[in-house]
């Protein structure tokens, strides 16, 4: 197959397919993919399969639309276009209709100028790597039925997908949120009507910013990537909380009443020990990722609560849940999964657990996210092409050696290749600010040396 259907090294990374829309994802490759999901169904012995398919609000979402909705059609699946929804809200809607499977074309935090799709089976699940793989050998040698009169597929349309979704989330509520005052930060994308509104029906006073998308603003300085923005519109509005989401509202980043930002470390520490507390937390087992704070995992073991760490994705904090019999689980990213209301990473359901626990329990959310002691963490996203060579580069491995000796016990060094932008991640933790940084930089330098 041709390398302009790679991306970093496969078609799908951690999180579906990826790359700048027209360039790496094109028209050629979304239809490819729709036509490899039906066939991939069709070897399981699904005729006639239904695919929800949902975008954010990228310009770029609208030929990719038509592409994959036409790839689909044209290897006898039916189409069910939910129009502009939420990631997560794809995910239940594939259920809840009943389709065989769902596809969501979004990039997630990326700028505008990407895209990406990715695919849930009709469990709500996003699809194990080996359906991933099936479906780019399909994509690789461009198989599968093309079926002529009756047999070609149809494009169906839902005109109230979010409606669905927003009574899930009213009725996955835990209490209401009567007067509290809540500033949310829709990042322009496809959270700009739904995070508003399912707030307001459970009583709270919504202030909404970042709500006008364009088609090239999302993202844009705005949203969960970049939390600073709610936190300084929560003190000027004088109100209780902020929320911060991103393009496709899988994740939420929250900021307390003095513009402090609370990131999903905390939110998943205040829920888990809630959880326990009330004897709602199965094996009293949370799962999170290589990524989360050191005090997270003081806290836990403080509270006898067992870690179970996975690499960075939400789908592989989801395979362990399902594997441990755990209920929740999450990143510090903001992703979080309340496995009894959802499939998979869900900021707006996020936003409604948090808050809801706060005002049921009188705590402000500046109490709750204080239920553990942050260490100073330190994170440079290095842009590398071709991350693979990380694997191989000895100098920077030897000089990641160098930086845990030196922090021992009260600190911390991981360094990764991006599984969803051509970058590698260097994260620090250390006693101070200052100490986690110096270690950072040096790091960057030495990748810099060794890979660019």
């Amino acid at each position: 197959m041709s390398v302009r259907y790679r991306i970093m090294g496969r078609l799908f990374g951690t999180d579906g397919v990826r790359g700048i829309a027209n360039r790496e994802l094109s028209a050629e490759l979304a239809f490819r993919l729709g036509r490899a999901a039906v066939t991939a169904l069709a070897e399981t012995g699904v005729t006639r399969p239904h695919i929800a398919v949902g975008r954010d609000t990228r310009a770029s979402g609208e030929f990719l639309e038509a592409a994959l909705t036409s790839g689909i059609c044209s290897a006898g699946g039916d189409a069910i276009l939910l129009g502009v929804c939420t990631t997560p809200s794809v995910a239940f809607l594939t259920t809840d209709l009943g389709a065989e499977a769902g596809a969501v074309i979004s990039a997630s935090h990326n700028p505008a100028e990407y895209n990406g799709i990715k695919f849930f089976g009709a469990s709500g699940y996003k699809l194990p790597d080996d359906v991933e793989k099936e479906i780019e050998d399909i994509v690789d040698h461009d198989s599968g039925p093309r079926p002529a009169g009756r047999g070609v597929g149809r494009i169906l349309r839902v005109d109230d997908a979010n409606e669905r979704y927003v009574r899930h989330l009213q009725s996955a509520a835990e209490g209401s949120l009567d007067w509290m005052r809540v500033v949310v930060d829709c990042a322009h994308g496809a959270a700009s009507r739904v995070a508003p509104e399912i707030l307001r029906r459970l009583g709270a006073s919504v202030l909404p910013i970042n709500d006008r998308p364009d088609g090239w603003n999302i993202n844009e300085g705005v949203g969960a990537t970049f939390p600073e923005v709610v936190a300084l519109a929560v003190v000027d509005a004088d109100a209780e909380v902020g929320v911060a989401h991103d393009g496709d509202a899988d994740r939420a980043m929250f900021a307390d009443h003095l513009g402090n930002v609370i990131d999903g470390d905390q939110v998943l520490a205040a829920c888990a020990l809630a959880m326990k507390k009330n004897g709602q937390l199965p094996r009293d087992t949370v799962v999170t990722t290589v990524m989360a704070n050191l005090g997270f995992r003081k806290c836990m073991e403080e509270a006898g609560i067992h870690v179970i760490e996975t690499k960075v994705g939400d789908r592989y904090v989801l395979e362990a849940m399902l594997q441990n019999g755990a209920e929740l689980g999450g990143e510090q990213s903001g992703h979080l999964i309340f496995l009894r209301h959802a499939t998979t990473g869900d900021g707006l359901l996020t936003a409604v657990q948090f808050l809801t626990l706060a005002r049921r329990s009188g705590a402000t959310v500046a109490e709750l996210a204080g239920s553990m002691q942050k260490f100073p963490q330190v994170l440079i996203n290095v842009p590398i092409e071709d991350g693979g060579r990380l694997a191989h580069a000895d100098p920077v491995w030897e000089a990641v050696r160098q930086a845990e000796e030196v922090l021992g016990e009260q600190g911390r060094v991981l360094v990764r290749a991006s599984g969803t932008e051509p970058v590698i991640r260097v994260m620090v933790e250390a006693a101070t600010e200052d100490e986690a940084r110096k270690h950072a930089e040096a790091l960057s330098g030495a990748i810099r040396t060794a890979l660019a």
